[in-house]
């Protein structure tokens, strides 16, 4: 028997001042059963920086031709692909190909350094990809945000997102490794 998704409700406030964005999203939120906690509040910043009414979570891991978040025009073209983790070339690639603009959000330590050395010639090749590192320490930390019922506020200011429920916070400072040319 096939493990379901884990559910969680989150109640984000978002201030973005750097965009001048201010809205709060009532989200759901899938944990698929091999997902972490980690991975899925990296999915959770990708979203509040981006955020918008119609950049939507989509079915992630579960599906193979869809990112974690996109954002869709009128007319059904892929205006944001946004994948969090470290995928292959080939994915990155067709992402490119098939988006506006696509955003990576890479987190895991000295894996991320590794998977860069190894991708950057290639990664330079796509005009339309932005590629972020989120800090391990800083990653790991969001763990502690999570529950099934979130009520979280998100305050983006010089590029840097503070987030924190009503008894802790943590600053996230996203580190550019690639930016479109």
């Amino acid at each position: 028997m096939a493990l379901s998704a884990t559910i969680f409700k989150v109640s984000l406030q978002i201030a973005d001042m750097d965009r001048g964005y201010y809205a709060d999203h009532a989200l759901t939120l899938a944990r698929h059963p091999s997902e972490t906690d980690e991975r899925m509040m990296v999915r959770l910043i990708a979203f509040a920086l981006h955020a918008s009414d119609s950049l939507a979570f989509t079915k992630g891991l579960c599906v193979d031709d869809e990112p974690d978040l996109w954002q869709k025009g009128l007319t059904g073209e892929i205006e944001l692909w946004i994948d969090v983790g470290l995928p292959d070339e080939r994915r990155i690639r067709k992402a490119c190909n098939r988006a506006d603009q696509v955003v990576l959000y890479t987190y895991g330590g000295r894996g991320v350094r590794n998977w860069w050395d190894r991708n950057v010639n290639i990664l330079q090749r796509h005009r339309n990809l932005t590629v972020l590192e989120l800090p391990d320490e800083t990653t790991t930390a969001l763990s502690s945000l999570v529950q099934r019922t979130m009520q979280l506020n998100c305050n983006i200011q010089d590029g840097q997102l503070w987030i924190g429920d009503a008894s802790r916070g943590l600053s996230v400072m996203p580190v550019s490794l690639m930016a479109p040319a």
